[in-house]
């Protein structure tokens, strides 16, 4: 339970702000009877499920990116403390990053990646233009 708000909590202060909006608007005087029941079991239901679903591709992605890490290859990590065009750190056991829970940690570097920022890494080869010219 403690991953889930930990993955979610701002989606889930974004939720309890539309409930709150959906209260006060449905319980004005010029709303119809049963708005209120309505409204509020809708939008609960529409932001549960798109919780759910959030929480459920997050965790299957962190899952995804332990396995690539443990199996020796290179995942990205997305670098929010650096705004600059190389806003994204490579990991590897290979350069000295640890996994500890769902953080990747390396002593030679400031902060730790949290798994949920992550994904597999795919280098994109260039194209030999010697094929193209034949």
């Amino acid at each position: 339970m403690e991953r889930f708000f930990e993955l979610e909590i701002a989606y889930i202060v974004i939720g309890i702000f539309f409930l709150a909006i959906t209260a006060f608007v449905t319980t004005r005087d010029f709303m119809p009877k049963g708005a209120f029941k309505k409204g509020m079991t809708g939008i609960f239901a529409i932001f549960a499920i798109m919780i759910g679903i959030h929480y459920f591709v997050t965790t299957k992605r962190m899952q995804g990116v332990k396995e690539i890490f443990n199996e020796g290859k290179t995942v990205i990590c997305e670098n929010k403390m650096r705004r600059t065009i190389s806003q994204s750190v490579l990991i590897s056991k290979e350069l000295g990053w640890k996994l500890d829970g769902d953080y990747f940690k390396n002593p030679d570097f400031i902060r730790d990646f949290h798994t949920a920022r992550c994904v597999d890494y795919s280098p994109i080869a260039p194209k030999d233009e010697r094929k193209n010219d034949k």
